[in-house]
């Protein structure tokens, strides 16, 4: 593959981001190293005040969703460098013939091929 240092490039720059925006939302699930938890935006609020304690279920449902689509990304981008170091990058995850550079242009973390994606 002609760019695959490109692509490596792009998918480490990608996973920096990431990272950032999941510990906006979350955290390293201690029991679990390899998930992530989401956090509510603030701790500090008083059990007997009903609209602090709902404001803080809302936050933390939406930071819970958030999480979900960036865990899902996060780990798309961290099997695609993994296939980088295995040689195995740029092959189709069901055909096994070479993925079109448009589509790893368009997404490097794709696992499939046109005629196999979605």
């Amino acid at each position: 593959m002609k760019n695959l240092d490109g692509y490596k490039q792009k998918l480490e720059e990608e996973l920096k981001t990431l990272e950032a925006e999941l510990k906006s939302v979350g955290r390293v699930n201690p029991s679990n190293p390899a998930d992530w938890e989401p956090v509510p935006e603030k701790m500090d609020i008083l059990a007997s005040d009903q609209n602090e304690v709902a404001d803080s279920m809302e936050a933390f449902e939406e930071n819970a969703a958030i999480l979900k689509q960036l865990e899902i990304r996060y780990n798309e981008v961290k099997s695609a460098l993994k296939r980088i170091a295995e040689g195995a990058y740029g092959n189709c995850a069901v055909g096994g013939e070479a993925i079109e550079e448009d589509r790893l242009n368009a997404n490097p973390a794709a696992t499939t091929c046109k005629r196999h994606m979605g």
